[in-house]
């Protein structure tokens, strides 16, 4: 599939936010684009901006108010309208639970797996309205190359962020009980999210390099005597924090491969 409305190769860096993150407040020289979609709407205009000297694309998976539940994300129009922009690499933030022990909520994880335990969402482009069918390979569901440029800015920078995991992806908008987080875990996931499948199949048929940088901020079920909503309470600040210190040291990288 190659859906790019610009000649060459897609150069553009996105960034989707997830939960606490719906806008950046550091980005200058805005202005929002309004893409249609064959697949729908998305869930807002993409926001176009320069971000501490990089250019990048923002998108709020939930949309300006955090109003759109992760079994409603429109993800097919979401990618779909980042590719029209010319995007080709996507920086996804998601907000996780974690499974794995000796991970603290306020932590950074960069997982390189993904397991997939939702259902009734739209997953695919290929859905035999026209497309030609292909089976795309999602043995490594996250681009290696940008694993590589969040590992060694986190690395110089002094960062902490877990460079391995596997995600489980869950329906939402409840979150889960403590068996569903046991049988996770006898499954091999290290945390637990609502947003990220389909979205990162969806990159893959699109042929956009994409990464997850998930954000800890609670315990999963049964894993914490605290409540989970008082520890996103307490967390979401500290991660969204770090988040902004790896962002920094990482786009200057990320950009500079896009463009060449």
């Amino acid at each position: 599939m190659n859906q790019s409305t610009g000649p060459g190769t897609p150069c553009e860096v996105a960034i989707i936010g997830g939960t606490g993150l719906t806008g950046l407040q550091d980005m200058q020289n805005l202005r929002h684009e309004l893409i249609t979609t064959p697949y729908g709407e998305a869930s807002g205009p993409l926001s176009h901006g320069v971000l501490w000297g990089q250019p990048v694309i923002f998108l709020p998976r939930h949309g300006y108010g955090h109003t759109i539940p992760p079994h409603k994300v429109n993800y097919r129009a979401n990618l779909w309208a980042l590719r029209q922009a010319n995007v080709g690499r996507v920086i996804a933030v998601n907000a996780v639970g974690i499974i794995r022990p000796g991970i603290e909520p306020g932590s950074l994880m960069m997982p390189d797996q993904i397991l997939d335990y939702t259902y009734g969402r739209e997953h695919t482009y290929f859905d035999g309205t026209g497309e030609p069918l292909m089976h795309v390979d999602f043995t490594q569901p996250y681009c290696e190359q940008m694993r590589g440029i969040f590992r060694d800015a986190a690395e110089q920078a002094g960062i902490y962020l877990v460079d391995k995991g596997c995600y489980g992806a869950t329906q939402g908008p409840r979150l889960e009980t403590a068996a569903e987080i046991d049988r996770m875990e006898r499954d091999g996931c290290d945390l637990v999210g609502m947003t990220g499948m389909p979205e990162a199949a969806l990159a893959r048929e699109l042929g956009m390099r994409y990464v997850c940088i998930a954000l800890v901020v609670n315990h999963a079920a049964g894993r914490a005597e605290t409540g989970i909503h008082a520890q996103m309470d307490a967390f979401l600040d500290l991660s969204m924090e770090r988040l902004e210190g790896l962002l920094k040291a990482s786009l200057p990288g990320v950009c500079a491969h896009a463009a060449g």
